[in-house]
């Protein structure tokens, strides 16, 4: 299977979790991409969603979805998104399609986050993608250096703003073995708007496209 079939497999694999009648939290990417043209099929049993990216909200209003503001809701059932990394803890890399904080806002809405992803984003440590971090503009050299002194290498993302309008530095050459003391470490930093390490919001399942099926993850 190619890993769009894998991502499709996944997409549609997610819709068990979704609970009638209730609105879904949906994330970014192309893996969600799938999920929410899965989720088109079963949109008249649930309330709609809420969406962490311009993007998603467009592709779920295009489906006919009806979509609604995160302040519009206390609580969701369910948040299915993607991940650039996972490891076998359930903690994530995510950022890569520059959505980091508006998904790490839905994710704390949720009762559960469920991950959807093919095998090759399953990883025993995290860092072998570069961390995505959204900073304020001002902030960014300063960042970098930060980095630098952890044995990082952080470069601007060219040309890629976020929907709140901040860049994003991608940060190459980290081992995160303790994601939740380096995830609380780095939000600390002036100037950075989210840290794309999932740790305090880490996965509850993961749904693994693998060629032999549907690979289900607990943690």
């Amino acid at each position: 299977m190619t890993q769009d079939e894998l991502k499709a497999l996944v997409g549609r694999a997610a819709l068990e979790h979704v609970a009638e009648g209730g609105w879904v939290g949906v994330g970014t990417g192309s893996t969600v991409n799938h999920f929410i043209d899965a989720l088109a099929t079963m949109k008249h049993r649930i309330r709609g969603a809420v969406s962490s990216s311009e993007a998603s909200t467009a592709r779920l209003r295009g489906h006919g979805i009806e979509v609604v503001d995160a302040a519009a809701v206390d609580r969701l059932p369910v948040y299915i998104d993607g991940a650039d990394e996972i490891d076998h803890r359930g903690h994530m890399v995510k950022g890569g399609g520059a959505a980091l904080t508006r998904e790490k806002i839905v994710a704390d809405l949720a009762e559960r986050f469920v991950c959807i992803a093919d095998e090759s984003k399953l990883v025993p440590v995290l860092g072998r993608f570069p961390l995505p971090v959204e900073v304020i503009p001002m902030a960014a050299p300063q960042v970098a250096r930060r980095f630098a002194a952890l044995g990082g290498q952080a470069a601007l993302r060219v040309g890629v703003l976020t929907d709140n309008g901040h860049p994003i530095l991608d940060v190459r050459g980290l081992q995160i073995t303790d994601p939740l003391a380096m995830e609380t470490e780095i939000n600390q930093w002036p100037g950075v708007v989210t840290v794309g390490i999932f740790a305090r919001h880490r996965a509850a399942v993961c749904l693994l496209g693998t060629p032999g099926g549907v690979r289900t993850l607990t943690f």
